[in-house]
């Protein structure tokens, strides 16, 4: 069970499609859509949606009372004290309600104002609690279907990456990790970059930090290797040469 987002009076199809779109991209899928200002259905939501099938499940009611019936427990978004005693929460703390009220199977509604004034003070009124976000006072206004998408998105907040992102890549061993310190700390001293050699110890133990901190992949360590020998032999048909008028030249 998800929360519902019950979008009050909305004025744009852009803002009800582009809501519809973010719920889909963060696993919410009931949006309620009560007396839209310009009709529906709106070709602008269509297209705004982007195929989300938030948008082609969404219900349709003409009144508040109807969006929410079989709630048990509502959210009010505002960015306006309203001068009412009920909780106040940030929307991280609000979705961590929400998550243990549904755990309870209470059915979570959250009530989103038109793009012009917001919710109405009715509409507050029948709110358990009231969400608001940390915005610029002196600009506060935030667009519907952007208030949307901070909720959507902390609901989803804090799960597992998707294992697509993962590397499958096998990290280089400590093993690995030796042999490319010593390659590198070799061709350095016969290039004479320890100097002086009263510094070594600390210039070694720099170089070392720097590839520990990368978290190095054993394809990445066998890159580095390789790139360490070809610059230590002047190998590759790309290797450079100064030319007589002070330009890089390809050796032949």
């Amino acid at each position: 069970m998800t929360p519902a987002f019950v979008l009050v009076g909305p004025q744009l199809g852009e803002n009800i499609g582009a809501a519809a779109r973010v719920m889909g991209n963060f696993g919410l899928s009931d949006l309620r859509i009560v007396a839209p200002r310009d009709g529906w259905p709106n070709p602008k939501a269509v297209s705004m949606a982007a195929g989300s099938p938030v948008l082609e499940k969404a219900q349709l009611y003409d009144d508040l009372e109807s969006a929410i019936g079989e709630c048990t427990y509502l959210f009010a978004t505002t960015a306006r004290p309203r001068g009412m005693v009920k909780p106040v929460f940030n929307a991280r703390d609000a979705i961590g309600q929400m998550k243990t009220l549904i755990k309870e199977n209470q059915k979570v509604g959250i009530l989103f104002g038109a793009e012009k004034s917001g919710l109405p003070n009715e509409a507050v009124t029948m709110a358990n609690a009231i969400i608001t976000l940390p915005v610029d006072r002196s600009f506060s206004s935030l667009n519907l279907s952007m208030a949307c998408g901070v909720l959507a998105h902390e609901w989803a907040a804090g799960a597992p990456i998707d294992t697509d992102f993962i590397t499958a890549e096998p990290m280089a061993s400590r093993e690995d990790l030796e042999r490319l310190y010593v390659h590198f700390e070799e061709e350095l001293e016969k290039g004479g970059f320890f100097y002086p050699p009263e510094k070594k110890p600390l210039m070694v133990q720099n170089l070392r930090n720097i590839f520990a901190r990368g978290g190095l992949t054993e394809q990445e360590v066998r890159t580095l290797r390789g790139a360490i020998k070809a610059l230590a032999k002047g190998r590759g048909k790309y290797g450079l040469r100064k030319g007589e008028a002070g330009e890089a030249k390809p050796i032949e």
